[in-house]
């Protein structure tokens, strides 16, 4: 069973930056499509990134794009999401999820069998 963990949420002030980690339960992620998603008050959880199996290939939500990246480390067991230019509105709470599949990956919430417990973002002054 895949277990996800994020890391690295916080309180920053608009302009800022955070790094968010997701870290699997000592299995490799090689396989696997992994998607950044966030949840804020009131709203439906949207997904923000993700990063294809194998060729790596990311997808990003038009609202963080050039501001937000997505990537996978050395390891193979954990994949980063670097978000620069922070505004209020991406105040959130921030999951990570996962999908073993052989194609690209999808922002799409139903795609993804595995999730971790959430990181909060809060971006104020």
């Amino acid at each position: 069973q895949l277990q996800l963990v994020e890391s690295g949420g916080g309180l920053v002030q608009p302009g800022g930056s955070l790094r968010l980690s997701c870290a699997a339960s000592g299995l490799s992620l090689n396989t696997y499509a992994i998607g950044w998603f966030r949840q804020a008050p009131g709203k439906e959880r949207e997904g923000v990134a993700c990063v294809s199996p194998g060729n790596g290939r990311t997808i990003y939500a038009n609202s963080v794009k050039g501001r937000f990246t997505i990537s996978r480390d050395n390891t193979k067991t954990t994949v980063s999401l670097q978000m620069n230019s922070l505004r209020p509105e991406d105040s959130a709470i921030y999951y990570c999820a996962a999908e073993e599949t052989p194609y690209y990956c999808a922002n799409y919430k139903s795609r993804y069998d595995y999730w971790g417990q959430g990181t909060q973002v809060t971006v104020s002054s």
